[in-house]
């Protein structure tokens, strides 16, 4: 009787989860963020020092090449800087995540738990934004070495920090499912999202660009993460928060609807 007593007890039964399986979540989180931050030379300190170099060459040739005052070439370019460093990290973190495991058939770890599409597109916005956002604040604090950066409205730059993250991290999880090779991620990053990035406002002001480039630069959505977040930081804007905000509410709910419908799918994850 003893035997069967501990027989039942042991008995395996199906786990019930609520709305949310929120202990698959959170593995699901701990396995991006022990695979994003296993390299810590590289996730944190390379952007810190490639963004220092930036500085430092704008300053050197804003002292010498022209009259501008370096520490408001500082307080301009900064904003953009550590804007760019989270978008850059939250896509890396996402898309080449997904790449190494779909070489490695590892994906398959996550694909066969008990989670829904939702759940993993979440996972995947959620753990690439804080990653951005850890990435962000260390390039926040090495631009102290150059001037004191204000805070001019804490809560647009929080909102449009966090957008940008997520955003990105959303973009790169579709790059990382569609790509098949490395040499397809690393060319649509190249030559697609670069490009989209540098030429977003951030080295120069988009009023002293001609008219052709402004309205190019206005048709970028990455402009308004941008200008958004220097307007939290600065208070210097070019174009109107509230579009801004809108801009990256949407582009956000669409580009996670996408992510959602691949997921569920299996579109290029199954096969």
């Amino acid at each position: 009787m003893a035997d069967l007593g501990a027989a039942q007890r042991l008995e395996l039964r199906p786990r019930r989860f609520g709305r949310v399986n929120w202990i698959g979540c959170w593995s699901l989180l701990r396995r991006h963020f022990k695979n994003g931050f296993s390299d810590l030379h590289y996730t944190i300190l390379g952007p810190i020092v490639s963004n220092a170099l930036y500085l430092l060459l704008f300053v050197i040739a804003s002292s010498s090449l022209t009259s501008l005052d370096p520490l408001k070439l500082v307080a301009f370019i900064a904003p953009g800087l550590i804007c760019f460093a989270i978008a850059e990290r939250a896509f890396e973190a996402s898309g080449a995540n997904i790449i190494f495991e779909k070489h490695h058939n590892t994906h398959t770890d996550w694909l066969m738990a008990p989670l829904t599409a939702t759940e993993r597109a979440a996972c995947y916005a959620i753990s690439s934004t804080i990653g951005g956002m850890v990435v962000g604040s260390g390039v926040a604090l090495m631009t102290l070495l150059f001037a004191l950066p204000a805070l001019a409205h804490p809560g647009a730059l929080a909102f449009f920090a966090v957008a940008t993250g997520m955003m990105h991290g959303l973009i790169g999880t579709l790059l990382g499912i569609w790509a098949m090779k490395w040499d397809q991620y690393t060319a649509l990053h190249t030559f697609v999202l670069l490009p989209l990035a540098f030429l977003s406002g951030v080295f120069a002001p988009v009023a002293s660009m001609p008219e052709t480039a402004q309205l190019l630069i206005r048709l970028n959505p990455i402009f308004y993460l941008i200008d958004g977040f220097r307007y939290g930081m600065s208070g210097v804007n070019a174009a109107d928060p509230l579009l801004s905000m809108l801009v990256a509410l949407g582009m956000n709910a669409a580009l996670f609807l996408w992510v959602h419908r691949w997921f569920r799918s299996g579109y290029r994850l199954k096969s």
